[in-house]
């Protein structure tokens, strides 16, 4: 089979179309990929920059929508059976296998690229909101970097939940895509944002902060949160440092700063991926649908990944083998 194989550590450019042998295991699902996710961890293994440091060679992709080729007795899931896939590593392939608690029934309605993007983003942020967040009915949400994948599926999870979305924007022309997806607000993550904010919310502040960039908007963020406020720690994609706070500021102003680490608690809670699922499936049943994912054919990873890094994509970018 055809494979996207990193062969060094030097980011897309270690990158090879190769092939590689077909995965066989008795204790695994084999998964036909009919779409693999691409997020910004994959940029991080390339590069050696990821807390997961991998030893060339290895095949990237943690997101895997496609059909089931065969699979352990006692599973649950059939031959051509529908499915999505956290594959954690090896998703950039034709076939990969995977864990049979890392695989859950493909939402009906759904194409493999959509599935894929419902996956690492849709799962983190329904999981952050609801579980982490704590996101109620009637709270006021603000979005960083929301013309991402973790962007896009933040504003339309906090609407399914009801709360009023504010997003920030910093890439030119992307205000019109990120108001597609559902948001109240979008405002230009430019000098004065906070300010912007804040009249946005008639002086109040906001009760959530959805942050997956990091950098220097993090200080900007902790001011705009209202009493009792919460800034979910989700990434660090600005590239530019992990930012830090002083407690004594979450002390006096009643605020809160919580870690969003999806795949650690679910590597330690498996059960939890299925809990999520269902969440996720009833919300498709109910009409939600991923903005348009950005396709490119899994032989031109390398270029999908470089325009990932450059900024250039709007919502989800899925490989198709």
């Amino acid at each position: 089979m055809k494979a996207l194989v990193a062969q060094a550590l030097t980011g897309t450019s270690g990158l090879a179309y190769v092939d590689v042998p077909d995965p066989a295991s008795a204790e695994a699902v084999i998964v036909d990929v009919g779409a693999a996710g691409v997020c910004f961890p994959d940029l991080l293994l390339l590069r050696g920059e990821y807390q997961l440091r991998l030893e060339p060679p290895f095949t990237p992709g943690m997101e895997v929508a496609g059909t089931v080729r065969s699979a352990p007795e006692g599973s649950g899931f059939t031959p051509g059976q529908r499915v999505s896939a956290f594959s954690m590593i090896g998703g950039y392939a034709e076939q990969v296998a995977v864990l049979p608690s890392n695989v859950v029934p493909t939402a009906a309605g759904l194409d493999d690229a959509e599935a894929a993007s419902l996956l690492g983003n849709y799962y983190t942020m329904q999981f952050a909101l609801a579980r982490r967040g704590g996101l109620v009915a009637g709270e006021t949400v603000l979005v960083l970097g929301a013309a991402g994948g973790i962007g896009t599926a933040s504003i339309q999870l906090a609407k399914a939940m009801g709360a009023k979305v504010i997003a920030m924007v910093h890439r030119p022309g992307a205000e019109e895509f990120v108001a597609a997806a559902g948001a109240d607000a979008v405002l230009p993550l430019t000098d004065g944002w906070r300010q912007a904010v804040m009249d946005a919310t008639d002086g109040n502040g906001v009760d959530l902060i959805v942050d997956p960039i990091g950098g220097d908007a993090f200080d900007d963020a902790i001011r705009v949160l209202a009493p009792e406020g919460r800034l979910l720690v989700i990434g660090f994609a600005a590239g530019s440092g992990i930012p830090t706070v002083k407690v004594n500021r979450l002390l006096l102003r009643n605020v809160s700063v919580v870690g969003v680490g999806w795949g650690e608690f679910v590597r330690r809670h498996p059960a939890a991926q299925a809990q999520v699922g269902a969440e996720l499936a009833r919300l498709v049943a109910g009409g939600l649908r991923p903005p348009p994912p950005v396709r490119f054919p899994l032989s031109e990873g390398a270029a999908a990944l470089d325009a990932l890094a450059r900024g250039e994509v709007r919502g989800k970018l899925v490989l198709e083998p």
